[in-house]
């Protein structure tokens, strides 16, 4: 449990023969403003594919994957989102290769925790290096009858 999940292919990406209902690509500024536009961009296109009920999650892991971006990566930086389905695909793609790990925070640790957060609430999480960097990406559940938060761990 402590790798991520190393898709060939970045779910978010969508793919040859996945059709997306909506999509939306945002560059983010290299500062601490980053976490914000990413909640704001978030927010925003879930309200407009009428998704508000994943959008509190989804604006927390966005914003753990951007600070962690922040933190440990490199510029440029940029979010993307997709719906495909009734899953929404959220990555932050950052210019550093290095794939981020799961580490276990202790009680009096005041970090560490981001990823053990997107473990426990995403349905799928995983990260994918490509040419200039990487993405490092999760996907919730938004279905009939689904809770968002049902996370279907596949790690």
């Amino acid at each position: 449990m402590g790798a991520a999940l190393l898709p060939s292919k970045t779910p978010c990406s969508g793919g040859a023969g996945t059709p997306s209902a909506a999509a939306g690509s945002w560059a983010l500024p290299w500062s601490s403003q980053a976490c914000h536009h990413a909640r704001e961009a978030v927010r925003g296109a879930l309200r407009q594919w009428g998704l508000d009920d994943v959008a509190d999650t989804a604006e927390l892991l966005v914003s753990e994957l951007v600070g962690n971006a922040l933190r440990h990566a490199r510029a440029p930086l940029a979010l993307n989102c997709v719906l495909l389905g009734d899953t929404i695909c959220c990555a932050v793609i950052d210019g550093s290769p290095d794939l981020p790990q799961v580490v276990g925070a202790g009680s009096e640790d005041e970090s560490g925790r981001g990823l053990t957060l997107v473990e426990l609430l995403a349905a799928r999480w995983g990260s994918d290096t490509n040419q200039t960097g990487k993405a490092v990406w999760f996907e919730l559940h938004c279905g009939p009858g689904r809770s968002p938060t049902h996370a279907e761990h596949t790690l």
